[in-house]
């Protein structure tokens, strides 16, 4: 058997003088839960408006101004921007986009490695010292591993050597 032939209901086709005293009024308030949070609610939830309020106050005492959420995408992109920069030696915009991959993805080893690269290009060389003990750190027995002992030996030659 078909199913009948009938257009779907519409609200527009309802005439206002068939529903009564019941215009506007929902159907569902028969039924209706309350939604208010419970006493105390922004204390006890951790992710309350209050306690997140708290977690930046202590953040800005800490001297912490803002906050960036994990990202890998945007660290990646960063890394992909930094790489174009560094090929074209320009070392100081290669060193920031590294920095901010850094931001959106803490312990990324190819943009530590990378910012090391460009600190030492800098001639930074106590900060590339601690980005490639960092990428050691992450990975250390990564691909790159030996490339960053090395350039730990010899940042230490060059600082420790005479002046």
């Amino acid at each position: 058997m078909p199913p009948p032939n009938m257009p779907p209901p519409r609200s527009d086709r309802v005439s206002a003088a068939e529903l009564g005293s019941a215009v506007g009024d929902s159907s569902s308030k028969d039924s209706q839960v309350d939604l208010s949070p419970p006493a105390n609610d922004a204390k006890t939830h951790p992710n309350s408006s209050e306690a997140v309020a708290d977690a930046e106050a202590k953040s800005l005492d800490n001297g912490v101004s803002e906050f960036h959420t994990w990202d890998p995408h945007k660290a990646a992109k960063n890394v992909e921007v930094g790489d174009f920069y560094f090929r074209r030696r320009n070392y100081r915009a290669a060193e920031d986009r590294y920095r901010e991959a850094l931001r959106y993805k803490e312990n990324d080893a190819v943009a530590t490695l990378r910012l090391a690269v460009c600190l030492e290009k800098l001639g930074i060389l106590d900060d590339a010292l601690v980005e490639y003990q960092n990428y050691l750190n992450i990975l250390p027995h990564g691909h790159d591993a030996p490339e960053a002992e090395k350039a730990i030996a010899r940042i230490k030659a060059q600082t420790s050597g005479p002046r």
